[in-house]
């Protein structure tokens, strides 16, 4: 294996856990959240932004990397850390959700998707092994193999068979992957079968003796009922081994990661945090923050009290409100600065907490504060 995993505290009450593993480009504490930086950036974040939130490892997209500016080039460039400038860890997502949701007049066959570009419309084919060429010429540390990403609702025959093609991209992935893979990267399955228990059970079980060095589950937070994907989630775990990685793609709000985290998940990412940032939308200790409101123009209080991230430091909710009516770029930036802190503290918070013994104290805590515990939203990017 080319990423070298280990639990180090098992929280005595749940299945939450902390624990760390070790890439090409550095070490990563679990559980983590992971900045998305979908186009070889986080967007409004420098990479010394992104280290002065305390992000560890970002996110990129093999989709929309491969259009523009193309795989080759950044490969030219000396990879993707030496392209954006990020000299710790990247995991990248093959491109799968997005070849899905972005890619127009699309066409699954047991081969490949064929799929038109969401920017000019021309024409692309791509298999399992060109996903894995892809992610090997950016050069990340983690890659993931390409699946497809189950709508929601969907039949029961339309999941058994896209699990049937997802299971069979996955081991030419993983072949593929042996072959040229120089850099040592490692590869993530990812586990599908939408709600159907019977259907993840399959395909996780499937994956196993493939022996990936970590486990994703995709297909979640698009759309179903929270509840059922909690126990999707709790149940495919319980499947998963013990010494790998597990990362739950797309997931989302702090509630939804508290959950997941019980359920025995070590990696989230999702696009809410910088999404909202951007929509004026602020995470906070209190709740939801919508800075453009009018009761914020005259207030001089930081945008959270309890935070210590370079925004709340130096800026009222009244400059905030400022920036963002006047359409300053300023106030994507700082929002962003604040919303990224959040979630990766909170993340960071949730780990110390399952290492001091007290994770379902910690929890209880964040779910009787004044908004956070109702509020579950998932968000694939």
């Amino acid at each position: 294996m080319s990423l070298r995993f280990r639990v180090v505290t098992q929280d005595k009450q749940t299945k939450a856990r902390s624990g760390e593993f070790v890439t090409p480009h550095g070490k990563v504490q679990t559980p983590v959240f992971m900045p998305v930086g979908t186009q070889a950036t986080v967007k409004a974040m420098t990479p010394e932004s992104l280290l002065c939130v305390g992000s560890e490892i970002i996110l990129g997209n093999a989709y929309h990397l491969y259009l523009r500016p193309g795989a080759e080039l950044i490969d030219s460039m000396g990879g993707l850390h030496r392209f954006m400038n990020w000299n710790l860890p990247i995991l990248t997502d093959s491109g799968g959700f997005q070849i899905l949701s972005l890619g127009k007049s699309l066409d699954l066959t047991a081969e490949g998707a064929t799929f038109r570009s969401h920017l000019d419309g021309s024409k692309h084919f791509i298999r399992p092994e060109d996903s894995i060429n892809i992610q090997q010429l950016l050069g990340s540390d983690i890659v993931m193999a390409f699946d497809e990403c189950i709508p929601y609702p969907a039949s029961y025959e339309y999941a058994e068979n896209s699990i049937k093609m997802t299971i069979d991209w996955a081991r030419r992935c993983q072949e593929e992957h042996q072959k040229g893979n120089k850099k040592g990267q490692s590869l993530f399955g990812i586990v599908q079968g939408s709600t159907y228990k019977q259907l993840r059970e399959h395909c996780a079980k499937a994956l196993l003796p493939m022996d990936f060095d970590g486990y994703a589950i995709g297909g979640l937070m698009v759309g179903e009922p929270i509840e059922t994907a909690y126990d999707v989630i709790d149940f495919t775990t319980s499947i998963l081994p013990e010494d790998r990685p597990r990362y739950a793609m797309g997931v989302g709000m702090p509630a939804d990661i508290f959950h997941c985290i019980a359920s025995g998940v070590d990696m989230f990412d999702c696009v809410l945090p910088t999404r909202n940032a951007r929509n004026g939308c602020l995470f906070t200790s209190q709740g939801r923050l919508t800075i453009k409101n009018a009761q914020y123009t005259r207030d001089t209080s930081p945008p959270d009290p309890l935070c210590e991230c370079y925004t709340c430091r130096n800026f009222s909710r009244a400059y905030l409100r400022h920036l963002y009516i006047s359409g300053e770029i300023l106030a994507c930036i700082l929002n962003t600065i604040h919303n990224l802190y959040f979630y990766i503290q909170l993340v960071k918070r949730i780990g110390k907490a399952i290492r001091e013994g007290h994770f379902l104290d910690f929890w209880q805590d964040f779910l009787h504060s004044p908004v956070n515990g109702n509020e579950s939203l998932g968000n694939r990017g």
